[in-house]
């Protein structure tokens, strides 16, 4: 199967009272029709709620995997319609969470690059629990999985539409996958030193954090 784009989905912000800290979210994306453009903070028509945990440049687009949301519809029991996990780009055909830090892709006319991973926060749990599922141990349940699904960053912009053909354009020569950041910030913090090995390609928020774990890891060998 050709590894593809099913759905390309966004949201802008509106008031809740379950959206902790700001009162407002915009993880309630829907599929949209048509070309859509991306640039370097995102999709048009789509808006972050949170800047200062989400969005900019290392954010600016989400992909989540359809054959994952099959794989949570099996397991809560319903459907999961694209979107729902509040991804931009619902995928199919592609490991997303085996892609590498670094790794290109070209979707349409535009070129994305995988730089960083999506971590579970309290309004993902209330949002699944509003839309009928399952949500206790959410985030604890999310985060065992180990497939978050990646945050893209735009390096050429362009159009993209349902349909598009996913194409790896460059893959770096390191092992740091998408899978491997996300245990390394959640359940297995003991390989944050990896993450030094994507060089260039590694966004400052978790190259700080790489650092960090590595100069203790330093200090308690030495």
């Amino acid at each position: 199967m050709t590894a593809h784009v099913l759905s390309i989905n966004v949201a802008t912000p509106v008031v809740v009272d379950w959206a902790d800290p700001v009162g407002t979210t915009a993880i309630m994306k829907k599929p949209v029709t048509g070309p859509v453009r991306v640039a370097e903070l995102g999709l048009e028509g789509d808006q972050v709620a949170d800047t200062k945990y989400h969005g900019g440049i290392y954010q600016a687009v989400y992909a989540f995997a359809r054959e994952d949301l099959d794989l949570w519809a099996e397991r809560l029991g319903r459907p999961i319609d694209n979107g729902q996990f509040g991804e931009n780009l619902t995928t199919s055909g592609i490991d997303v969470n085996e892609a590498l830090i670094g790794e290109r892709w070209r979707i349409g006319s535009a070129v994305v690059e995988v730089v960083e991973v999506r971590i579970p926060c309290n309004v993902f749990k209330h949002w699944m629990g509003l839309s009928g599922f399952d949500d206790s141990a959410w985030v604890k349940r999310f985060a065992a999985e180990g497939r978050p699904g990646p945050y893209l960053r735009v390096v050429e912009p362009g159009h993209l539409i349902a349909g598009d053909a996913i194409t790896v354009v460059h893959r770096p020569a390191h092992d740091v996958t998408v899978s491997l950041m996300f245990r390394a910030f959640t359940t297995e913090r003991s390989l944050l030193p990896r993450l030094l090995d994507v060089g260039d390609a590694l966004p400052p928020k978790p190259r700080a954090a790489a650092e960090k774990a590595a100069a203790k890891l330093g200090s308690a060998a030495s």
